[in-house]
C-alpha cells in the first residue's frame, strides 16, 4: 500500500512535466482548436503536457489507472486501485490568450474514491499548490513554503469566486442565479481555472468558490488542497470516469464548493 506521501512525490513530479511543456506557450505552436462547445478549446500544449504527464506516472507506477481530460481511460491488465485524475492544462482560454491563470492539475485516489494527494502547478504564476492526505496544504512560490489555513471568514469584502457554463441556456440560468448567491459578498471573481479558483480559497485570496458543471478533472486536485487548507469543501459525487463518467445533465446539477465553514450555507443544495 502506497502512503499519501509517496503519492504526492509522484504527483508533484507529473504536475511540474507538464508545467514545464506549459512554461513553452508560443503563439505560433498553439494550434488550437475547438472542442465543440463555443468556448471550449484545446492546443497542442493540452496533448503534450498530459503526455508528459502520463509519461511520469507510468514510469513511477505502472499497475495504476490513469483518467485525463485529452486521453480519457488507461487501466492495466491488473490495476492497484490507485486512481489518477489529470487535466493538463486547467484554463485554456486563459492560456490561449496569453491570461496568467492556467495551471497543470494532477491528483491521485484509492480504490475507494479517496483523494490523498494533490497538485496544482500554475507556471505562469510560478506557484505549486499541493497537499497529501491529513498533511495539511502547502504553497511553494519564490523559493518559500507555505502552509495554507483558507480564508478568514471574519474579513470585511469578501469575495466569491465562480465561473460559467460555456452552454448558452445554462449560463443564462447560472448569470440569473448570481445575484442570489452574491447576497453577502462584496465582489465576485470569474478568473476561468476551477483548479487555481480552489486553491485561492485554500491561500485565502478568495473567501469562497462555487460552480456548478465541473467535470472530475476540474476539481480533483484543488478540492484536496483546500480541504487540507481546512476549508470546508463539497465535491460532486458524479458517476466516476471507470464507468463512463456522468451525463451531461448529472454534471450540470451538481455544485463544486470551498468556503470557510461559515459560509458554507451560501450554497444551493
Amino acid at each position: 500500500m502506497s502512503t499519501p506521501a509517496e503519492l504526492l512525490e509522484v504527483a508533484k513530479q507529473a504536475a511540474a512535466a507538464g508545467a514545464k511543456v506549459l512554461a513553452g506557450r508560443t503563439a505560433e505552436g498553439l494550434d488550437a482548436s475547438n472542442k465543440g462547445a463555443a468556448g471550449d478549446w484545446v492546443t497542442a500544449f493540452d496533448l503534450a503536457a498530459e503526455n508528459a504527464v502520463r509519461e511520469v506516472i507510468l514510469a513511477s507506477r505502472p499497475g495504476d489507472s490513469i483518467t485525463g481530460e485529452e486521453h480519457g481511460t488507461t487501466r492495466p491488465a491488473d490495476p492497484t486501485g490507485y486512481r489518477w485524475s489529470i487535466d493538463p492544462l486547467d484554463g485554456t482560454t486563459n492560456f490561449i490568450r496569453n491570461i496568467v491563470y492556467y495551471a497543470t492539475s494532477v491528483a491521485v485516489a484509492d480504490a475507494d474514491g479517496v483523494w490523498l494527494a494533490g497538485v496544482v502547478n500554475a507556471p505562469a504564476l510560478r506557484r505549486v499548490y499541493y497537499a497529501a492526505r491529513g498533511q495539511g496544504a502547502w504553497l511553494e512560490e519564490g523559493g518559500t513554503v507555505t502552509r495554507l489555513e483558507g480564508p478568514d471568514y471574519r474579513r470585511k469584502g469578501q469575495i466569491l469566486a465562480t465561473g460559467f457554463s460555456y452552454d448558452p441556456a445554462v449560463r443564462a440560468e447560472q448569470a440569473q442565479a448570481l445575484a442570489g448567491l452574491m447576497d453577502g459578498f462584496a465582489d465576485v471573481r470569474r478568473l476561468g481555472s476551477a483548479a487555481l479558483d480552489l486553491c485561492m480559497v485554500a491561500d485565502g485570496t478568495h473567501d469562497a468558490y462555487g460552480e456548478r458543471g465541473l467535470n472530475e478533472h476540474d476539481f480533483s486536485a484543488g478540492a484536496l488542497i483546500a480541504e487540507e487548507a481546512g476549508c470546508w469543501v463539497r465535491r460532486p459525487r458524479l458517476t466516476s470516469p471507470l464507468d463512463g463518467g456522468p451525463t451531461d445533465d448529472e454534471r450540470l446539477d451538481a455544485w463544486t464548493c470551498a468556503a470557510s465553514l461559515e459560509l458554507s450555507g451560501k450554497f444551493p443544495l
